[in-house]
């Protein structure tokens, strides 16, 4: 099923955080909104006192197929009726006005509404007009504040970038994605076993072609040759191409090597 402008459909988490926006004034903020919403997954969007009224066609040219988030936007004429059914409110705030609450990090809303949302209740986070922020007023309907730390000599951001920020930390307070990741595609970790059997292969052929010829100091060097490999992950795919490399490498100096010449061996010393 797709919305006014080809976009998909969204599932909806009943649990997650709804989004306010009071006042906002320019449609195309709306949309970028829903947009960034969408991305870590909330879609319950609701308008207070839109300026231009609502729909307005130019959301959803800036949604980027967040369309149903749109479609499903509820308008309330003031903060308390857009709030009436949750149980926890929650109010951005860029800087403090002589009003007594607490204040935490997005980070430490989302982890607080994630606790909300595992016992039933509803949370919703407000978000005020563009040109000013949330008044005394509104954030007097919040229980506690967010405000994001950022670079204190310069803090300026768009409503979008407001509710992305809130939008992330929701969904990372609930994601197990790995911090770091080998990405191998459509190959896998190489296993011990294979590793040995390359390592078995390179040092066979260095012995060859008499890089380890300095019996002293040989078992220091296989040792580092493995030290190299063993640092990393390497995958499946990366040690075929090692053992063609080697095997190239050996065939080619099998090939210019005079049919009449013997084993590589050390000159004498002294």
């Amino acid at each position: 099923m797709t919305g006014r402008d080809g976009g998909a459909e969204l599932s909806r988490d009943p649990a997650a955080p709804v989004v306010i926006l009071v006042r906002p004034q320019l449609a195309e903020n709306v949309g970028s909104a829903a947009r960034a919403m969408a991305n870590g997954g909330l879609f319950d969007l609701r308008l207070v006192a839109p300026r231009d009224g609502w729909p307005q066609d130019r959301a959803w040219r800036s949604a980027s197929g967040a369309d149903r988030i749109l479609e499903n936007v509820r308008v309330f004429g003031t903060v308390a009726e857009a709030t009436a059914d949750l149980h926890r409110v929650l109010a951005t705030c860029p800087r403090p006005r002589h009003i007594i609450k607490p204040v935490m990090t997005a980070r430490g809303a989302a982890a607080e509404m994630r606790v909300c949302a595992a016992g039933g209740l509803r949370c919703g986070v407000l978000f005020g007009p563009e040109r000013a922020g949330l008044d005394n007023d509104d954030m007097a309907a919040a229980d506690a504040l967010v405000r994001y730390p950022l670079n204190p000599e310069f803090m300026s951001l768009n409503l979008a970038q407001a509710v992305m920020i809130v939008a992330y930390e929701w969904w990372m307070a609930a994601d197990d994605t790995p911090a770091s990741r080998l990405m191998t595609n459509e190959t896998e970790i190489a296993t011990k076993g294979e590793l040995d059997n390359f390592l078995s292969h390179l040092t066979r052929e260095l012995d060859e072609s008499g890089f380890l010829r300095n019996a002293q100091k040989r078992p220091g060097m296989v040792r580092n040759i493995r030290h190299l490999f063993q640092r990393g992950q390497v995958t499946e795919q990366e040690l075929r191409t090692l053992h063609g490399m080697i095997t190239e490498l050996a065939r080619g100096r099998h090939m210019r090597r005079p049919a009449s010449a013997g084993p590589v061996v050390a000159p004498r010393e002294g």
